[in-house]
């Protein structure tokens, strides 16, 4: 098993060009020649990772977010980009990363939490030209509407979150449901315009929270807390190719939120 073997299935699952123009998906370091000793899947490359994937014989990361999302001019061991690239070259280990081309994907990051939610009749929420199944964020109905205050409750402790930051509540019960892992404030006009009664993703800014029009909630979850279960997702998704192969979860939370309750 070379790592090459796992890349190209992961580039099947969600190839390449199904990422943002921003985005740096794919290979971030190492040689895809070698062979793959063992897989470690995580949420983000730190530092802490590589020695992690070190230590458990793991000569492949694989993450969801890029350790480089623009061009560095140096690697150098004073930031932590550096001392991450540095020590995994050291260490022989391959970074790969596969962002917002498992975003893009009707069975990517936002299906994992439409599965913890419950949603049926799913699509995709910003479509691109001419596809149903590939484009930005996620919207389904709830097998049963509930009060916004419920889903607000259901959201705390099924991705147990310590505080959600959200926009005035409505007073209508919440049957539809958009959804988008990650920053997805770029989405709040395309829920408007679906129907949504409640927008759930991250890293919204005060002035969005406007823009819910008072028709819809707009729910800030985290960044971290939303993308959580993309570790389940990659897991799972190249345990069904290579069911007898070494893929190991990270143990390691990566999220540098905090709060303070």
């Amino acid at each position: 098993m070379k790592i090459s073997d796992i890349i190209h299935h992961l580039e099947t699952v969600a190839p390449g060009n199904y990422q943002e123009e921003y985005d740096n998906s794919g290979l971030i370091a190492g040689d895809i020649t070698n062979e793959c000793s063992a897989v470690l899947v995580t949420l983000d490359c730190t530092e802490e990772i590589v020695k992690e994937a070190s230590e458990k014989k793991c000569n492949l990361i694989v993450s969801h977010h890029p350790l480089i999302f623009r061009p560095i001019r140096r690697i150098h061991p004073s930031d932590e980009t550096g001392r991450t690239l540095m020590a995994a070259i050291k260490s022989d280990i391959a970074i790969y990363a596969i962002h917002t081309n498992l975003d893009n994907i009707i069975s990517g990051v936002n299906a994992t939490i439409a599965d913890h939610l419950g949603l049926i009749n799913r699509e995709i929420l910003l479509p691109r030209a001419n596809q149903t199944t590939i484009g930005s964020g996620l919207i389904g109905d709830l097998k049963k509407a509930v009060p916004e205050r419920q889903l607000l409750s259901d959201l705390k402790d099924k991705f147990n979150i310590p505080v959600i930051r959200h926009s005035p509540l409505t007073g209508k019960p919440v049957s539809r449901v958009a959804l988008c892992g990650g920053s997805g404030s770029f989405l709040i006009s395309s829920a408007l315009q679906k129907g949504a009664d409640f927008f759930i993703s991250a890293d919204i800014k005060y002035h969005a929270f406007f823009e819910g029009e008072k028709e819809m909630v707009i729910a800030d979850i985290g960044h971290y807390e939303s993308e959580q279960f993309t570790i389940d997702l990659l897991y799972q998704v190249i345990l069904e190719k290579f069911p007898n192969f070494a893929v190991l979860k990270s143990g390691i939370v990566t999220n540098p939120v905090n709060y303070y309750i």
